[in-house]
C-alpha cells in the first residue's frame, strides 16, 4: 500500500521542485537514493532524535556512502548521530521522500535531478536508555523526544506527517 501522505517543497532545495511523501514499505531506486533516516520509537512513544549545530533537532539519518545500501547506510547514521546500535533486521523501511527538480540545477548542486530520502522505523519493546553521539560526531546530542516536543522543536518540517504521540506512524 503506497499513501501520498503531502506534496510541497523543502526549503533547502534552491530551485523550483516538488516534493511528494510516500508512505509506503516498497523502497525507491537504489541508484535514486541519496539519504536514509531512522525513526526509533520506545515503550512510552517516545522518539530517538539527534541535535546538529546549525540544524537543530533532527531525525537522525544521513547520505548513502559509495557501494551502501539504505538499510546500511541507516544503520551507520544512526549510531554516528546517536550512539544507538541497531541491527538492520530491527529497521524496516515505511516511507520516502521524492524530490524532483523542476528547473536546472545550480552549478555545485550534488543531487541528481530525481532522489530519494528512505526512512525506516523501529520500535524498542523497553524505554529507550540515555544515548549520546559517539566522538568525533558532526551530532552534538541525542535524545528521546515526546511528541509534543518534537512538534515544538521541529516545526516546519516535512517528515513531522510521519510522527504521532505513539511514534512512528
Amino acid at each position: 500500500m503506497t499513501d501520498l501522505l503531502l506534496t510541497g517543497t523543502v526549503p533547502y532545495v534552491p530551485v523550483a521542485h516538488r516534493m511528494d511523501l510516500m508512505r509506503t514499505a516498497t523502497l525507491p531506486p537504489l541508484e535514486q537514493t541519496t539519504c536514509a533516516f531512522a525513526f526509533v520509537s520506545d515503550r512510552a512513544g517516545r522518539t530517538l532524535m539527534t541535535r546538529v549545530d546549525g540544524r537543530g533537532w533532527d531525525i537522525p539519518g544521513g547520505h548513502l556512502e559509495p557501494g551502501e545500501t539504505a538499510a546500511d547506510a541507516v544503520v551507520r547514521e544512526l549510531y554516528e548521530e546517536t550512539g544507538l546500535r541497531l541491527p538492520s533486521s530491527a529497521l524496516s523501511a515505511f516511507a520516502w521522500q521524492r524530490i524532483e527538480l523542476l528547473a536546472p540545477a545550480p552549478d555545485g548542486y550534488r543531487y541528481p535531478p530525481l532522489t530519494y530520502m528512505v526512512m525506516f522505523r523501529a520500535s524498542l519493546p523497553e524505554l529507550g536508555s540515555p544515548t549520546r553521539p559517539p566522538a568525533g560526531s558532526e551530532a552534538t546530542g541525542a535524545g528521546w523526544l515526546a511528541f509534543e516536543e518534537i512538534n515544538r522543536v521541529c516545526a516546519g518540517r516535512s517528515w513531522l506527517a510521519l510522527v504521532d504521540g505513539a511514534g512512528p506512524l
